[in-house]
């Protein structure tokens, strides 16, 4: 199947956010949307229809089969698993990456849920809810019933409901996270206390390789006592500042000029519900 150079640059964003959405990982994604263009090509065009559509499948089909080898991945993962964040040092013009943030909400909350969904189910949701892709064509992609797959979307959607309350105003998060910092700098603990969900938990993603936290963190006193504890363990030589991460605000953190840490937030109604800090070397 021949694909144009402007059919390239349309369909090349609307794969990405497919892989990124289902996968968390941009090498993952980045490897499967350059396979399913190698795929495709090797096609006959004249047993195609709708390209979009074709390449669609072949994309989730291959993030599919990831998933399932992701899994016995993830089992054998060091601690708690953060998606890879996207900030905006990465962002270039032109760049899928760059192009998705803008028009989606790609958080580094919805991405996390992500993982309560099984594979299909994810498949399933993105096609419908983000693309808007018909419960048919989606059966013949997922090789699934016209009807279990509405049943899919459905237990889904249920799976993500607390995430559809995130709050995704940019400055109005940053004033949440301003604060954070300023009860952390100041040990201010009943002013962070306040800033913290009663249900929080806090994810520290150092995949084995640095040190973190081995298991997920909850109730607000735990969590702001692990906190306390990192910053009476940062030395002078750290930097930090607050910048856009899946398009919404972080504290990226960095250590000898080197960068060490980002800290991601997900926030309802001034409320921070869920800290993601992200150390894994190989996802910064």
């Amino acid at each position: 199947m021949q694909i144009s150079s402007e059919e390239y640059e349309e369909l090349k964003p609307l794969l990405f956010s497919i892989g990124y959405r289902m996968l968390g990982s941009i090498q993952e994604t980045e490897d499967a949307v350059q396979e399913t263009f190698m795929r495709a090509h090797e096609v006959d065009q004249s047993n195609i229809n709708n390209k979009k559509a074709f390449v669609c499948k072949i994309m989730t089909n291959r993030c599919l089969d990831l998933l399932k080898s992701a899994r016995l991945k993830r089992e054998q993962y060091v601690g708690p698993w953060n998606p890879e964040p996207i900030f905006n040092e990465k962002q270039t013009e032109g760049n899928p990456v760059n192009l998705i943030l803008r028009k989606e909400g790609l958080t580094i909350a919805y991405l996390r849920m992500m993982e309560n969904l099984s594979p299909v189910e994810r498949a399933v949701l993105v096609l419908r809810e983000i693309f808007d892709i018909s419960y048919l064509e989606i059966s013949e992609i997922v090789d699934k019933s016209l009807v279990n797959c509405r049943k899919i979307y459905s237990r889904a959607q249920e799976k993500l409901k607390k995430v559809s309350n995130e709050s995704l105003d940019y400055n109005n998060n940053k004033q949440v996270v301003d604060q954070f910092i300023q009860a952390l700098q100041l040990q201010n603990q009943q002013q962070l206390l306040q800033l913290l969900s009663a249900n929080i938990t806090l994810y520290s993603d150092g995949g084995g390789k640095v040190l973190a936290a081995l298991r997920p963190i909850p109730t607000k006193q735990k969590v702001s006592a692990f906190l306390y504890g990192l910053v009476r363990k940062l030395d002078d030589n750290y930097i930090y500042k607050i910048t856009s991460v899946n398009g919404q605000p972080a504290i990226v953190i960095y250590m000898n000029g080197r960068l060490q840490s980002i800290i991601s937030f997900f926030i309802i109604d001034d409320i921070i519900q869920e800290i993601y800090i992200t150390l894994n070397p190989d996802k910064l």
